[in-house]
């Protein structure tokens, strides 16, 4: 892979167990966005912590349940609270407090007014689930709809299986965001999002602007396009998990916590840093 001279430096994380592991400064930004403990039962002994470090170990190596390192809790401990998580919507709601939280460290308003919106197509695996044939980008399996703002923060993603064209799984997806980010109204998009079927499906959702940025005809090779680029980098951000190299999951819930676990990743990394 193609380092960086300032990636290199961010991913090597010298000093950890391993590099995915969290530093003080980065759990201190999560804890305070995990659920409480029950206040029945017996009292919790696993440590948090070491759950959210086997987590995002499994995100950046993809390595399998079954093959956690033993210094991480048993992996059927792991799992019981990835699905919890999972279930309860924790993973997006930290992502959504992150977000606000490295908006107002930038200097900008905690809830974004304009987005940016794509696609990326990727590969199942035989662990099944639904999925489709994606014609445009000749892929059989999922779409990972996703919706930044303008610096390239993910605000919002669904995952759906690709046959399912762009600009039919955008209202889904706007649809999200409604109450979570109440300005955010104003979005940018492709080519492959033009149309009036999308422009009626979101007159349905609210007072939303679509705005559509086409490459030049007499452009040759590769053109930066403004704000386009920035979902993009995001999509590249996100792959540095190989979680996401394919999609492995069985279950399209599964497909949305490992992007949400990517995120809050990234998230807690830059608030630490800041």
């Amino acid at each position: 892979m193609a380092w960086t001279e300032i990636t290199r430096l961010k991913y090597r994380r010298d000093g950890l167990r391993y590099a995915s592991d969290t530093t003080d400064e980065e759990w201190a930004v999560i804890v305070a966005h995990l659920p409480p403990a029950h206040r029945r039962g017996r009292p919790r002994e696993t440590s948090l912590r070491r759950v959210v470090d086997a987590i995002f170990y499994i995100a950046q190596s993809c390595c399998q349940w079954r093959m956690l390192p033993k210094e991480f809790p048993p992996f059927t401990t792991v799992q019981y609270y990835f699905y919890r998580w999972r279930d309860d919507g924790s993973w997006q709601s930290i992502n959504h407090a992150l977000v606000m939280c490295a908006r107002e460290l930038a200097g900008r308003e905690a809830s974004p007014s304009a987005g940016v919106i794509d696609s990326q197509s990727v590969k199942t695996t035989e662990a099944g689930g639904p999925r489709g044939y994606d014609a445009g980008k000749k892929v059989k399996g999922r779409k990972r709809h996703l919706l930044t703002d303008t610096t390239g923060l993910l605000v919002a993603a669904i995952v759906h299986p690709g046959d399912i064209q762009d600009r039919d799984g955008a209202p889904a997806l706007l649809a999200t965001v409604r109450r979570a980010f109440p300005w955010l109204r104003h979005v940018f998009a492709d080519a492959a999002y033009a149309g009036g079927k999308l422009e009626q499906a979101l007159a349905r959702l609210g007072n939303w602007t679509l705005e559509i940025l086409r490459r030049s005809d007499a452009a040759t090779g590769f053109e930066l396009l403004p704000r386009r680029w920035v979902v993009e980098r995001t999509i590249a951000w996100l792959n540095r998990n190989r979680r996401l190299a394919k999609d492995f999951e069985a279950s399209l819930e599964s497909a949305h916590a490992w992007l949400m676990i990517a995120s809050v990743k990234l998230l807690s990394r830059r608030i630490a840093r800041a």
